[in-house]
């Protein structure tokens, strides 16, 4: 494959995580902003996140994706499928009042966000099979940079155009996005990276099940969870502190949800050149000592009010930390992806690593509410040390059995 293509492949994966994480980041960040403007309770505004279960349980309907056997027209024909019935509801979404057709929306935004997880399923099962195993790490950090960018235009530039255009136009034209995004897709005859197995058993709902009794998988799985554990307690606590120390809300969007992710997508692509030249155990190893650094960096800090210059590095470093973990995170799982169940793998390992941040950014409150911003940025240092011990021994067995070649 020359050059050219191999730039052709990699926007189009680009152009497909930035279709559903824009929308999705408009949803889930900025419509509560908006709702509060609009003086909704803190109990509507609490409801809306309800429009991102889809997302944790998308491992559910991951073997229907699959049906395809490993074949990517077939995922396309799903991408597309999904692709279209998300911006169509999201379209719709435009001819209601957010004031008095509230609920009709929160229900709309579900069928949006199932389509989206959907999606996500299928272009994941796309991305690994065009990709060469040397092509992983690039690829990785392709989907990652497409997440954060999403981010920054999702959480901040469309907030800025709903002030000059309104609600329904802001809508339709997230909707035309989302179609525009299908051509590249459309336009792409990609090669497969290698021949559709014949024979492969027919995916089942207990493929689930079996996943995770392959050997060594317990060890993937105590990773997967435990890989976000020493810096998620302080992407989690970031705005309520800023908070405390006196910025306002604009600045608070500027900092950490502008400048972060920006910065976030700019250390995925260098996450990205890291793995393709040293390997994932080289940035395995780095991470694992910057997850120290920065927990010892905030804890510092946090001992006395930092300047505007020391949090901004921090902002910066800890989105930064954040962004590379995930490139080596979407890397990694690609180890185990079995033949025919390419969705339905990539999604289980996912959740897995979605469930164990979650699991932190609760505990990370009650920590900060009893220890204060020092403690939890100190309790991090020490989940840091105990990670530098485990990960890598969990990491060298998950690869004593590799799926994929």
């Amino acid at each position: 494959m020359n050059q050219t293509n191999k730039h052709i492949k990699y926007g189009v994966m680009l152009n497909l995580y930035l279709a559903q994480s824009i929308p999705m980041s408009f949803f889930a960040t900025v419509l509560p902003v908006i709702m509060r403007e609009n003086h909704f309770s803190l109990t509507s505004i609490g409801l809306i996140q309800l429009i991102k279960l889809p997302w944790l349980l998308k491992f559910a309907w991951a073997p229907l994706v699959d049906t395809s056997q490993g074949r990517i027209s077939s995922y396309k024909k799903w991408i597309f499928g999904s692709e279209l019935f998300y911006a169509l509801v999201i379209f719709s979404i435009a001819f209601f009042d957010l004031q008095t057709d509230f609920k009709l929306i929160v229900i709309l935004l579900l069928l949006a966000f199932t389509a989206s997880a959907t999606q996500d399923i299928a272009t994941d099962a796309f991305s690994y099979l065009i990709l060469k195993k040397n092509e992983r790490g690039t690829g990785g950090s392709t989907q990652t940079i497409g997440h954060f960018l999403g981010t920054v235009i999702g959480s901040g530039l469309l907030l800025i155009i709903y002030h000059y255009f309104g609600w329904n136009i802001l809508i339709a034209a997230l909707a035309l996005f989302v179609l525009l995004a299908l051509i590249p897709l459309w336009l792409y005859q990609p090669q497969q990276t290698y021949q559709t197995q014949k024979n492969i058993p027919k995916v089942k709902f207990s493929d689930l099940y079996r996943f995770f009794k392959q050997p060594y998988m317990k060890y993937r799985v105590a990773m997967l969870l435990l890989i976000y554990a020493a810096i998620i307690g302080i992407l989690t606590m970031l705005k309520p502190w800023m908070v405390d120390l006196g910025y306002n809300i604009k600045q608070i969007g500027i900092y950490s949800g502008l400048i972060g992710p920006a910065s976030g997508a700019l250390f995925a692509y260098v996450a990205g050149k890291i793995i393709k030249h040293k390997g994932q155990k080289f940035m395995l190893k780095w991470l694992l000592y910057a997850f120290l650094i920065i927990n010892l960096y905030f804890f510092l800090i946090s001992r006395q009010t930092p300047s505007y210059i020391l949090l901004q590095i921090g902002i910066i470093g800890i989105w930064g930390i954040y962004s590379m973990t995930t490139v080596f995170v979407y890397t990694f799982l690609m180890n185990s992806i079995r033949a025919g169940r390419e969705g339905t793998d990539f999604t289980l390992q996912i959740v897995l690593a979605h469930i164990g941040s979650l699991f932190i950014a609760v505990l990370s409150g009650e920590l900060a509410h009893v220890l204060g911003y020092s403690g939890l940025f100190l309790t991090g240092v020490a989940a840091s040390l105990i990670l530098l011990i485990i990960i890598p021994l969990l990491y060298k067995k998950s690869l004593q059995y590799e799926i994929s070649g």
